[in-house]
């Protein structure tokens, strides 16, 4: 991949992604604002390494590369800077965001980037290869299904990158949608208890990337997103609630993003290969009760999304050479662009389909019905 250019290249998720991608046989150029950061990168990596800031002449510096992959959060302050830049260059965009507000923002530019003949691929990373993905398969068993609901447990401890972007954004409301719109909710908006594989256990909704990708990639109007969690974390996200005033403040803010800078860089080598993560998903036809259910086991989420974000550019960069093999141009995301199919490409993940859809002539009896 000699036309690819990493961008946030430095930090904990770019440095696995940009290690992946060399070994992979790849030679993408490693970028960022930190000078030292980059070079040092690029002696260890023996790759080219580009400096510069979203402020600078962002085309300028990306003119010669198919593709960029942005991995620079928080994406609400990185993806639009070079996707312009993308859209001018006639070069293809990728990143790894979950922020479902980057995803509604960028599927904005979907007729930009078609006129462009220019790709714009977000969420290639754990967020939300995944649940993308499993959307995608359960709407091809139930093709009329009206609703969805995605849940997510387990997955490890959390890079700097990560918590600093859920620092920025505690205290903010969740978000669901309905008849194909996005509606702020609470926090704690719903509990359910779902099987992750043990047993029905509680999950609160979350506001996952899904809400809008899912949406694309399926057209299904009304998706909620879920995070098992604990009696303890239900608490805690009531107190959030409550105190959201206080969180969103910025001296508070400034306050907790020092302890992540100090205190969090991201899970070590055993637990990369150790952890795993469980998809849940479930597809609902309200007007016949038709259902259908699926589970997907992941490994770690920083390391399927180090294979799954290299994979995803190789893909975008090959295509350009390949009329049959070319990724669509305009707003994508993961199973739209490489189909339901793609996260089983990825080492060590595992499907499987819990409840076929079967005809129910009492939909609210149905509805109704326990996890199982």
């Amino acid at each position: 991949m000699d036309s690819l250019l990493i961008y946030g290249s430095y930090g904990y998720t770019g440095r696995l992604i940009a290690r992946e991608a060399v070994a992979r046989g790849g030679s993408p150029a490693v970028a960022g604002r930190d000078a030292r950061a980059v070079a040092r990168q690029a002696d260890e990596l023996g790759v080219e390494g580009r400096t510069f800031d979203l402020e600078d002449d962002v085309a300028g510096r990306i003119r010669h590369f198919d593709a960029v992959l942005n991995c620079a959060g928080p994406f609400a302050k990185t993806a639009e800077p070079l996707v312009e830049a993308c859209l001018e260059t006639e070069t293809d965009y990728l990143d790894i965001t979950g922020e479902f507000q980057v995803f509604e923002r960028l599927g904005r530019y979907d007729d930009a980037a078609r006129n462009a003949g220019v790709t714009v691929l977000p969420g290639v990373g754990f967020d939300v290869v995944p649940s993308d993905c499993l959307a995608a398969f359960l709407h091809e068993q139930v093709p009329s299904a009206t609703e969805l609901s995605l849940a997510i447990k387990g997955g490890g401890s959390l890079s700097r990158g990560t918590a600093r972007t859920l620092v920025e954004q505690a205290g903010s409301e969740g978000v669901v949608r309905r008849n194909g719109r996005l509606i702020r909710v609470p926090a704690t908006y719903r509990t359910r208890a779902i099987d992750f594989g043990d047993g029905a256990e509680p999950a609160v909704t979350i506001p996952w990337g899904d809400v809008v990708t899912a949406a694309h990639s399926t057209g299904i109007d009304s998706i909620e997103v879920y995070a098992a969690a604990g009696p303890w974390a239900t608490r805690a996200m009531s107190v959030v609630d409550s105190l959201g005033w206080l969180l969103e403040s910025r001296p508070v803010e400034g306050i907790l993003k020092r302890l992540v800078d100090a205190r969090i860089d991201g899970p070590d080598e055993r637990e990369l290969a150790s952890s795993e993560a469980i998809v849940w998903g479930e597809v609902t036809d309200a007007s016949t009760g038709r259902r259908a259910r699926a589970r997907l086991r992941t490994p770690n989420p920083y390391a399927l999304t180090a294979e799954a974000a290299v994979r995803a550019a190789e893909r975008v960069v090959d295509g350009r050479d390949s009329p049959r093999g070319r990724v669509p141009d305009g707003f994508q995301t993961p199973a739209s662009a490489f189909g339901a199919d793609f996260v089983l490409e990825l080492d060590g993940t595992e499907r499987e389909l819990l409840e076929v859809p079967t005809e129910s002539r009492d939909p609210e009896r149905s509805a109704l019905e326990s996890d199982d």
